[in-house]
């Protein structure tokens, strides 16, 4: 007895011992918290649906062209078949000076020939009134053909040049120079339309159909350019902006259809929409787009086949979800 009294009291020194925070110390543990549409339920009674405009669709099955989105840049188009584009990072001072140059070398060029026309005239009515010689009638022929050639290379050396500098922001055709990688070019769909729209900017393509221009690529970054005539006469795009092409690739993207208007965008680039649980009962759901074309926006998850959605007024609820007033 006295043994097992000596082993006991060394354990109950040491439990003694002892800090209170480690005896008091909780183990690490998670809590569960509500999920962020749990957080966001709306309940509007049906006349403030209707003051707000709010109307309901079905999610359903679509389909959509393959794309692939690449960066463009908007250039002017050459003057001439086998001119080259005049793009942002071109020098406009150099290419004034040269066009300068050019026109005064193509107006010197033109006078000669009118002036070698003037002189083969007069020897070819010598030679009818049998007082020049035929050589000379010769010699003359072949100084205006020389003078024509010269005026001719000096036109198309000018057309090389583009269209004035003060007239690039006035065509009422541009081009879109697209960067594609040199691997992609297979997946392409050769011949087809792009589509154009602003950087940022969801909805609104504007198409643009395929050009032929000179061969250009980009070694360092392994891309090649294609080139689309995209219609400006409304001027909504400026030479030099940055824009964003849509090249349609082989295949189509088959999934869940909404209406481009029911899909909202946060500052962070968020997709969401509306979705209604119950009559009066909406919660906001994230959604991760694939691809929008003609008001149609083609989801790659976030909702299921036949859910309900706003299709109209989905602005209006988030004013009402965060307070902003309308």
């Amino acid at each position: 007895m006295r043994q097992i009294l000596i082993l006991i009291l060394p354990i109950t020194v040491a439990a003694c011992g002892q800090s209170p925070s480690k005896q008091t110390a909780l183990p690490s543990h998670a809590e569960p918290i509500a999920h962020e549409t749990e957080l966001l339920r709306l309940t509007l009674p049906p006349a403030a649906q209707r003051r707000l405009g709010v109307e309901i669709s079905r999610v359903g099955g679509g389909s959509a062209q393959r794309v692939r989105e690449v960066s463009g840049e908007v250039v002017v188009p050459p003057t001439s078949a086998d001119g080259v584009p005049t793009g942002a990072l071109s020098n406009l001072q150099q290419i004034g000076a040269q066009q300068a140059s050019a026109d005064g070398e193509m107006a010197r060029a033109q006078a000669q020939a009118r002036l070698a026309r003037i002189a083969l005239n007069r020897a070819e009515a010598l030679v009818r009134e049998e007082a020049g010689s035929v050589r000379a009638r010769d010699e003359a022929a072949a100084a205006l053909a020389s003078a024509q050639a010269l005026a001719d290379a000096a036109q198309q050396q000018r057309r090389l040049l583009g269209p004035a500098i003060g007239a690039l922001g006035n065509q009422a055709t541009l081009w879109v120079r697209a960067s594609v990688f040199a691997s992609d070019l297979g997946d392409l769909t050769q011949g087809a339309e792009a589509k154009v729209r602003e950087i940022g900017v969801q909805g609104g393509a504007r198409g643009a159909r395929p050009v032929v221009a000179p061969p250009s690529a980009n070694t360092a970054a392994g891309t090649v350019d294609l080139y689309y005539a995209l219609d400006n006469r409304d001027r909504r795009f400026r030479v030099g902006q940055r824009v964003s092409v849509d090249l349609p690739i082989a295949g189509r993207n088959e999934g869940l259809s909404v209406p481009s208007s029911a899909v909202l965008r946060d500052i962070y680039g968020g997709e969401w929409v509306y979705r209604r649980m119950a009559k009066d009962t909406f919660v906001r759901q994230r959604v991760e787009v694939a691809s929008e074309v003609n008001g149609q926006a083609l989801l790659a998850r976030g909702l299921e086949n036949g859910a309900e959605i706003v299709s109209v007024g989905a602005a209006e609820l988030f004013g009402t979800e965060f307070g902003a007033a309308h």
